[in-house]
């Protein structure tokens, strides 16, 4: 009776294919058996316990390139080794359940682009009876905000958040949103702008912006782009937020200018 198993066996009890088993010969991580008197190449327990190390070590996310001189070290450096692919697995753990959660957002519309926090936002302005158009608006505002200004992101939203707690404010951003019918020329422009300005000015703290963002120098583009957005489509709110700036401004606010 021949001693050893054939290939097919090994691969078997191994729990591997026989292409896996040819695979990890030809990459020299296991020496392939001599062959018996009647040509087969017999697997003893030797290469069988090798091949299970190999499969388990490889199942275990261990990169192949690696499995050889990994399995003919030292104990000390075999520990060090395995530390640092349980360190890269988990990293990749942690990018793929990033990736899962980011489709998981992407069945729940803003939850796709923006963080829970910006998300509460939209919901309130809806909830405050702000229409469909102007949720949308925002929505897009804060998008953009995320992308292009990160780094004042929060304190965009923290301004937010405080205005949605004022009822005043809130009929002030009502009012504002339907100025957008009104004539550039309207003279209530003016009056209008004038109590945003002091809305946003009793919370002083909310306006500050951070000396190293006022120093970049694509600042102004980049503030411009999201404070701006949609201006094309009404001439009179962007004449509106243009005299909101212009009062914060004079009241020593540093709004960059586009």
């Amino acid at each position: 009776m021949a001693e050893g198993l054939t290939i097919g066996q090994a691969a078997s009890f191994a729990g591997v294919t026989i292409k896996t088993v040819r695979h990890y010969h030809r990459l020299g991580l296991i020496a392939e058996p001599e062959r018996d008197g009647s040509g087969y190449r017999r697997y003893r327990s030797g290469e069988l316990y090798r091949l299970v190390q190999v499969r388990t070590l490889a199942a275990a996310g261990v990169p192949l390139a690696e499995i050889g001189d990994l399995l003919d070290t030292d104990p000390t450096t075999f520990a060090a080794t395995l530390d640092d692919v349980h360190r890269r697995l988990t990293e990749r753990i942690d990018d793929l359940v990033a990736r899962r959660d980011r489709l998981d957002r992407l069945d729940h519309g803003d939850r796709a682009l923006l963080p829970d926090r910006a998300c509460a936002v939209l919901d309130r302005l809806a909830a405050l009876g702000f229409g469909p158009d102007y949720v949308a608006t925002q929505r897009e505002a804060l998008v953009l905000a995320r992308a292009l200004i990160p780094e004042i992101f929060d304190r965009f939203l923290s301004q937010l958040e405080h205005s949605l707690d004022d009822p005043e404010s809130v009929e002030l951003t009502k009012r504002g949103w339907e100025a957008r019918s009104w004539d550039p020329d309207d003279p209530r422009l003016e009056e209008l702008a004038s109590a945003l300005a002091g809305k946003l000015l009793s919370n002083r703290d909310l306006l500050a912006v951070p000396a190293e963002f006022r120093d970049q120098s694509d600042v102004a583009s980049r503030y411009g782009m999201v404070n701006h957005h949609r201006e094309d489509r009404s001439p009179s709110i962007a004449r509106l937020n243009a005299l909101v700036e212009a009062n914060l401004r004079a009241a020593g606010i540093a709004v960059p200018h586009q």
